[in-house]
C-alpha cells in the first residue's frame, strides 16, 4: 500500500499523468475479473473508512449519520454491486447487422477504455460523487486522478487518505487543494474528464477540454421545477417533496428548486408542507435547529448568498409560508417556503442550492409549462398528479435531463435509467451502463474475410461497367 499523496505542484501532478498514461496502455488489454477486483477493493475501502467518512461530513457541514449512510456510502456501494454483476455483459462485443451490400462480412462494436480520466467533484455530496465516477473509470478500464471539492476538507482529507492506501498513484491519484490545483489538472490532455458542479464551471472545464479534443461528461445543475395539478394527493406529494428538497439541507443538485402550483391549491399545499416539516425536523419540540437530522450550509459565503437570496425576495414582496429563522454563528437556515414569488426576484433567476423553496402559482398548465421553457433545460423535472394527460402532456412539451411523476429525487437510484442533463444542466450521460459507456471508446469493427469484398466492382478503372454496377445498387441498396 502506498502511504498517503496528496499532489499539489505542477511537476507531481505531471509525472502522475505520465505515469498513469503508461498505466492506461497496460490496462487497455485488462480482463473483466482484473476491473472486478479493483471495485471489490474500492468497496471494502469505503466500508473500512466509513465511520472517518461520518466523522468528516460532521466536521465539514454538520450532514447527519443517516444521510451520510444513505446518500453517500449506500449509492457508491450499491454502484460497486451493479457494476460487478453487469461487466462481463457490458465489455462484451455487441454484435450490429451488415448491409447485403457488404456481403460476407461481419461487423460487431467493442468497448475500449479511454485511458486516463480526470473526476473532478463537488462538495456537496462530496464521497459519493468522487466515487459514482470512479466507479465506472475502473469498470471501463481507465486510469484516474480525482480532485474532490476544497470546501469540504475534512471529506476531501480522507478521500485522499483513502485512495492512496488502496491504489497505486499510477492507476487512482488524488488531488487536494483549490482552484490553483484544479487549473493544472484541466492543462493536461486528458482522454475524459467527468465533472459535477455549476453550470459556470463546467464551461471552464469545457473550454480546457477543447483545447486537448478531450471527451466530457458534465453533470451539471440548474433550477429543477416541480408541477402540482387541481388533482395532486397534497399529502403524498409534500411527504416527497419536502425530503427531496430538504435532504442535505437543500444543497442538492436535483432537488426541486421551486413549485408550479395551481393558483387553488397552494394554501393547502403549504399546510401540508408545513405539517411534514415539523414532523420530519421538529418531532420533539425543541427546535428545528436541535434537530439531528437537519444538515448545515457547507459554508459562511453559501450562507450569505441564501440569505441574500431571501432578503432580496422579501424586499420585492415575496412572503414567508414557514420558516425564515436563521443562525450565522452555525450556518443554519430553516426549511423555508416563500410565495407571492415572480420572475423579478433574483431567487428566481439562479439555482438556490439550500433550504428555500419558492412557489410560484398558475391557472392552466399551458402557462406553467410557457414558463418551464422560459428557463434554462433543466436537470430534473417533477410532476405530480394523478391526471395520465396532464402528465403526458407536460413530458411532452418540455425538456429536461430526467423525471420523476409523483415522487422526486429517487430517479437517481435506477442504474438502468441514464443520469444526466441536457444542454445548461449538463452533457453526457452516467449511471449503469451509461456510466461504463462514457468512459469507454465505443470502437466500430468490421471484419471481412481474406480474399473477398462486394466492392471490388467498384475499384478502377472508372467506366461504363462501373456506372452500371452504381445504377443497379442504387436501386437495390438506396
Amino acid at each position: 500500500m502506498n502511504t498517503m499523496f496528496t499532489a499539489t505542484s505542477a511537476t507531481s501532478i505531471t509525472d502522475v499523468f505520465n505515469a498513469q498514461q503508461k498505466t492506461a496502455l497496460r490496462l487497455r488489454k485488462s480482463a473483466a475479473d482484473e476491473r472486478i477486483a479493483k471495485l471489490k477493493k474500492l468497496a471494502t475501502a469505503v466500508e473500512k473508512y466509513e465511520q472517518a467518512f461520518i466523522d468528516a461530513m460532521y466536521a465539514d457541514f454538520r450532514k447527519p449519520r443517516q444521510e451520510v449512510i444513505a446518500t453517500e456510502i449506500l449509492p457508491t456501494l450499491m454502484d460497486v454491486r451493479h457494476a460487478i454483476a453487469n461487466l462481463h455483459k457490458w465489455m462484451k462485443p455487441k454484435r450490429v447487422s451488415t448491409p447485403a451490400a457488404l456481403f460476407g462480412a461481419k461487423s460487431y462494436v467493442q468497448y475500449e477504455p479511454k485511458g486516463v480520466s480526470l473526476i473532478i467533484a463537488p462538495w456537496n455530496y462530496p464521497i459519493y460523487l468522487v466515487f459514482g465516477p470512479l466507479v465506472y473509470a475502473i469498470a471501463a478500464g481507465c486510469t484516474a486522478m480525482v480532485k474532490p471539492s476544497e470546501l469540504t476538507p475534512n471529506t476531501s482529507a480522507v478521500i485522499g487518505h483513502m485512495l492512496a492506501e488502496t491504489f497505486g498513484k499510477e492507476e487512482i491519484a488524488c488531488f487536494e487543494g483549490g482552484v490553483e490545483v484544479s487549473a493544472a489538472l484541466l492543462e493536461l490532455p486528458f482522454n475524459h474528464i467527468f465533472f459535477t458542479g455549476s453550470p459556470a464551471i463546467g464551461k471552464v472545464v469545457m473550454q480546457a477540454a477543447a483545447k486537448h479534443l478531450a471527451s466530457v461528461t458534465l453533470e451539471l445543475g440548474g433550477k429543477s421545477p416541480a408541477f402540482i395539478d387541481e388533482s395532486t394527493d397534497l399529502t403524498d406529494a409534500a411527504e416527497k417533496l419536502v425530503w427531496g428538497k430538504f435532504v442535505n439541507n437543500g444543497q442538492t443538485c436535483v432537488a426541486p428548486d421551486y413549485l408550479l402550483v395551481k393558483r387553488e391549491k397552494q394554501e393547502a399545499l403549504v399546510q401540508e408542507m408545513k405539517n411534514v416539516i415539523e414532523r420530519y425536523y421538529n418531532a420533539d419540540r425543541q427546535g428545528i435547529e436541535r434537530s439531528q437530522s437537519y444538515a448545515r450550509i457547507v459554508n459562511d459565503r453559501h450562507f450569505q448568498r441564501i440569505n441574500q437570496l431571501i432578503g432580496d425576495a422579501l424586499e420585492k414582496g415575496a412572503h414567508i409560508a414557514t420558516g425564515g429563522k436563521t443562525i450565522a454563528d452555525e450556518r443554519f437556515i430553516e426549511p423555508t417556503i416563500l410565495t407571492h414569488v415572480t420572475m423579478h426576484m433574483k431567487i428566481m433567476q439562479e439555482e438556490i442550492f439550500g433550504p428555500v423553496l419558492p412557489i410560484l402559482t398558475y391557472d392552466n398548465l399551458s402557462e406553467a409549462i410557457d414558463f418551464v421553457n422560459s428557463m434554462e433545460k433543466p436537470l430534473a423535472l417533477y410532476v405530480f398528479s394523478k391526471s395520465d394527460e396532464k402528465i403526458n402532456r407536460i413530458l411532452q412539451e418540455t425538456s429536461a435531463g430526467g423525471t420523476c411523476v409523483n415522487d422526486c429525487v429517487v430517479h437517481l437510484v435506477n442504474h438502468d435509467l441514464p443520469f444526466g442533463g441536457v444542454n445548461n444542466s449538463g452533457i453526457g450521460k452516467t449511471h449503469g451502463f451509461y456510466g461504463f459507456e462514457a468512459f469507454s471508446n465505443i470502437r466500430a469493427v468490421l471484419r471481412q474475410r481474406v480474399g473477398f469484398t462486394t466492392v471490388k466492382t467498384l475499384y478502377p478503372p472508372y467506366g461504363e461497367k462501373i456506372d452500371n454496377m452504381l445504377k443497379m445498387m442504387r436501386r437495390f441498396f438506396a
